[in-house]
């Protein structure tokens, strides 16, 4: 009976499609013209696919985010909302004065949901996601801006646009019955598998740099040149600077950008890491660094 069980349970934890809106005024549709730049969003795909982002909550957190397309609005967690002494109004909405994704997305007074949608609820009483999962960012926050996939790449693309959503009808308390009947199911599921043990969030690694691929106009061979460098970063201090050749990174030879991006992902705070450059000006001799790991967004 136990697999039954756990169909049923995964079942449950489907997405639900966005409740009805407001119709917007055209003229708030209108993108940003000439000032609105990219924003490069890390994200990370959990053990169930589910993309997964961090973001600060009035400068606290990292607080671990799922995405969700399907989902009409922002949702923070209560148990978050309690530690940032934020409370619900009676409509069950609060206001954030600053809601900061990792990769610089940064909105000011965002109104979101607190509460416990039973999606998360069952993903974190069983574990399923891998790590905590502390709310989901919906509609009324992703519709401010154009984003762009590439699942073979670890950060999103995040275009501003000059348009604010209007927050969704219907997440009041009202006909929310057969959603509260559906969270009983999941946690009468969480009993029976049983639950696995929170996961420790564990702050990330900054270097404070950033690096690309460029085609050696002598060689013709492509290579990974460090294009910025944080003013007194850690990887500035290590004696990192803009135009350098990364040949190893940890003491594994890195061929593409995306290499130096697994590795990195891995680091911590604290974390030494150890680099090995050729400075264009010194000539063909590698040089090794030393890079100590601040603490990440």
């Amino acid at each position: 009976m136990r697999l039954p069980w756990l169909l049923l349970g995964l079942a449950l934890l489907g997405v639900a499609l966005p409740l009805g809106a407001d119709e917007p005024k055209k003229a708030d549709a209108k993108p940003t013209t000439g000032e609105a730049k990219p924003l490069q969003i890390p994200y990370r795909l959990t053990e169930t696919k589910h993309v997964l982002i961090r973001a600060k909550i009035n400068g606290k957190g990292p607080f671990n985010f799922i995405l969700d397309t399907g989902a009409p609005a922002l949702f923070v967690a209560t148990s978050v909302c309690k530690k940032l002494g934020v409370a619900p109004g009676k409509d069950g909405w609060g206001t954030f004065e600053k809601f900061e994704v990792e990769g610089g997305a940064v909105l000011s007074k965002a109104k979101g949901r607190i509460e416990d949608p039973f999606q998360l609820e069952g993903m974190n009483s069983l574990g399923l996601a891998g790590a905590e999962l502390h709310g989901m960012i919906g509609y009324t926050v992703l519709a401010r801006f154009r984003i762009e996939f590439d699942f073979t790449k670890d950060k999103m693309t995040w275009t501003p646009l000059d348009y604010n959503p209007p927050l969704p009808r219907g997440l009041d308390g009202g006909g929310t019955a057969g959603m509260d009947a559906m969270a009983g199911m999941v946690k009468m599921v969480t009993g029976l598998l049983g639950k696995r043990p929170k996961p420790e969030i564990v702050p990330r690694g900054f270097l404070g740099f950033a690096w690309e691929e460029k085609e050696n106009p002598k060689t013709e061979a492509a290579e990974i040149v460090v294009n910025s460098v944080v003013a007194d970063g850690p990887a500035a201090k290590a004696g990192l600077k803009v135009g350098d050749v990364i040949r190893e990174f940890q003491a594994k030879h890195v061929k593409v950008a995306n290499d130096i991006q697994k590795l990195a992902n891995s680091v911590r705070a604290g974390d030494t890491v150890k680099v090995t450059i050729l400075h264009p000006e010194t000539g063909p001799k590698a040089e090794a660094l030393t890079i100590q790991a601040a603490e990440g967004f």
